[in-house]
This record gives structure tokens, sequence and C-alpha cells, in this order.
């Protein structure tokens, strides 16, 4: 049983894992007669997993009603959480309702508020819970679910030095799971796809939904950048119409080295990144996750935090580990974007010693560790 969600940060590691345990599970299947594996989610009718877990996966869904604490402060926030107060019972309710339903060998938290009920169902009913984190602090519904964990699965070995003692003898670091097709990427196919020539080139992306910040930095250096590098902009849908408006003017030669797009699939992305010498990009977990992994060089803007500061942390540790630059802040301006960019398309010799130290920080076989971890706890429960 998997549950969270909410957030892609949370679902697609998630569903990840899931594909890669179900293809240890047929690698190991003996014969006929051997289950097959069987997975539930367990997550918000209105969040993402419950779009993408059965469209994505074939996962069977099972929608639970439960509250949220929010932590700003403001009269809207202190009465939405008295009302969600009544929500908690529900959930847990229907939580235990699932679980014992289902009767999981392990359940598998990912974050999100909707983990906390089913992660309290399965200590009550003693079946076995793993949680992941993927950021390098626990979010606020994974320091509660952690109490209740059998293993806690970490993406950083840092973040065990935030557990007290009794609980990092439970924690086990195993990096963030990633799309392992990402890393299988071809230059040559990105170079021919775009139309480009055996050149220095930029990828630049906000994620799916793209980043105005990120979008309007770059289009005021474009007309310089182009004169030095290819440059591939992932803008995101909502932006696309201005970001295109606002590049129409640029003469003829630099347009041929500049691609503009509202989304890149899959197969794009691991060409993409094959390809990229810099990538422009926000510092969520699964981004940095895929980016080192992939070994690439980075030039990070992180996203503004509402709460707490996390894309902030990850980029310096980027930064930290001479992986990549970061704009923050006051930093974030056009100028300082053209400094760095100018520096590491200037010196290759640079460029080779950041990926190296980018694809150290990277755990390309992380999926792989996660989804054994679950199927041996799943063994375990089984043979009890």
């Amino acid at each position: 049983m998997v549950t969270g969600g909410g957030t892609g940060g949370h679902v697609y590691p998630a569903l990840t894992t899931v594909r890669e345990a179900r293809r240890i599970v047929g690698e190991d299947r003996a014969g006929p007669d051997r289950p097959e594996l069987d997975v539930v989610w367990v997550g918000t009718a209105t969040g993402l997993e419950a779009r993408v877990a059965a469209a994505e996966e074939g996962v069977r869904f099972r929608a639970l009603s439960t509250g949220k604490i929010r932590r700003t402060r403001s009269l809207r926030s202190l009465w939405l959480n008295l009302v969600d107060l009544f929500k908690i019972p529900l959930g847990v309710a229907q939580a235990l309702r699932y679980v014992m339903t289902e009767r999981p060998h392990v359940v598998f938290s990912v974050g999100g508020y909707v983990c906390v009920p089913v992660a309290v169902a399965a200590w009550l009913t003693r079946r076995r819970l793993v949680m992941h984190e993927q950021t390098l602090n626990l979010g606020l519904a994974n320091r509660l679910v952690a109490r209740l964990a059998d293993v806690i699965a970490l993406s950083h070995a840092s973040s065990i030095d935030s557990l007290p003692p009794r609980l990092a003898r439970r924690a086990v670091v195993t990096g963030n799971p990633i799309r392992p097709g990402l890393l299988h990427g071809n230059r040559e196919a990105a170079l021919r796809r775009y139309g480009f020539q055996d050149e220095p080139l930029v990828y630049v992306t906000g994620g799916s939904q793209g980043s105005a910040q990120i979008n309007e930095l770059v289009t005021a250096v474009l007309p310089e950048l182009l004169k030095h590098c290819q440059v591939v902009h992932q803008c995101g849908s909502a932006a696309e119409p201005v970001t295109r408006q606002r590049t129409a003017s640029l003469p003829d030669d630099l347009r041929r080295r500049y691609v503009l797009l509202d989304y890149v699939g899959d197969t794009e992305m691991a060409d993409l990144l094959a390809a990229a010498d810099v990538v422009i990009s926000r510092s969520g977990a699964g981004t940095l996750a895929e980016l080192t992994a992939a070994g690439r060089v980075t030039v990070l803007v992180p996203l503004v935090p509402t709460s707490g500061d996390e894309q902030r942390r990850n980029a310096q540790r980027v930064v930290e580990a001479g992986a990549g630059r970061m704009l923050a802040g006051a930093d974030a301006t056009s100028e300082n974007l053209w400094a760095h960019l100018t520096e590491l398309l200037g010196d290759p010799a640079l460029r080779t010693a950041m990926a190296l130290r980018s694809r150290s920080l990277g755990q390309p076989d992380a999926a792989r560790t996660v989804a054994g971890l679950l199927l041996d706890q799943a063994h375990r429960a089984a043979s009890a």
C-alpha cells in the first residue's frame, strides 16, 4: 500500500519505485503460481496521485478524506485548521478500513498530509511501515510518520543528523528514486531533433508548469546568450504565448539557435540531459536528484519559499560540492545569470570538473534500493 502525494515531488518517486518493484518481482518469479505484486494507493481525491497512479502504472486507488495543518499565520488558516481537526478522526477511520480490507504486507509512506492517518492505521494494525523522505529535512507529515515507521528511508545522509537517536537507528540512506530512462539519452538525437550543431547547449526549465522568474531572467540575456550557445527553453504552457512574443524579434541567425517548448516528455528529456552543457533550473529535491544522477552542470534558481527554505538548501548543497551555481533572493538578476553563464560556457575544463562533482552527488540506483527495501519488508511480513 502506497500513501501520500499532493505534489509531483511525492508522487513521481513513488511511481518510479512501484515500477521498479514490479520489475524486480517479474525477474524473480519462478513460475505461473507465484503471485504478482499487488499495489493499492491511498491518497486524496483531488491530489496529483488520483490522476496519475492508475493512468501511469495501473495502480488501484482509494480516496481518503483527512485534514491538514497549515503553518501560515492568518485568520483563514486558523479557521481551516479548526475545521480540518474534525476531519482527522474520519481519515483515520477510513484508513483503518482500507488497511484491514487490503491487508498489505507493507505500507509505503511518501509524504504529504494524507499519509499520516494511513501510517497511524498501519501502526495500530501492526503492518510494516516504510517511509521515504525526498528532501534534506523531514516535512511535518513525515516527522509524525517517522515516529511510527519500521524503516526511515532518506535521500541524503545529512538528514540523519536531524533525527533523534532512537529514530536514527531505523534510518537508511537510499537516495531519491528517479526515472531510469532519463539516464540513457542520446546527445546526437537531441541535436538532430532541434536542428542544432555540435556546439554548447543550454537547457532552461522551470519544471512542467514553467517558472515566470526563470523565463524573465533568460529572455533578458537571450540575444547575447545565443551568440555563445544554443538554447532549448521549456517555459511552461501558461507562459508560452508571452515568451514567444518576447523572443519574436530575434534575428534569423539567432532564432535558428533557439527552441521554445511548453513541455518536454520523458524521451526528449533524456536526450536533452545527455546533450545539455548547462541546465538552468529550479532546485526541488526531485529535479536535483535527476540532474545530479545525470551529472549535469547547473545554474539553480530556488523557488521563493512560502514556508521553509528547502529549495535554497538543496541548491546550496550543490554549490558547496562545486557542481553548480545559485541565483537566490536579491542575487537572482539577469546580470548575475549572464556572469555565471559566460564563465561556464567559456571554460570547458571547468564544466567537465563540475559535471564529475555533480555525478558524485547523484544516486541513480535509488529506485532499485527503495524497491528492494520494500520487498524485503513485505517478504518478512509474509513469512512471519
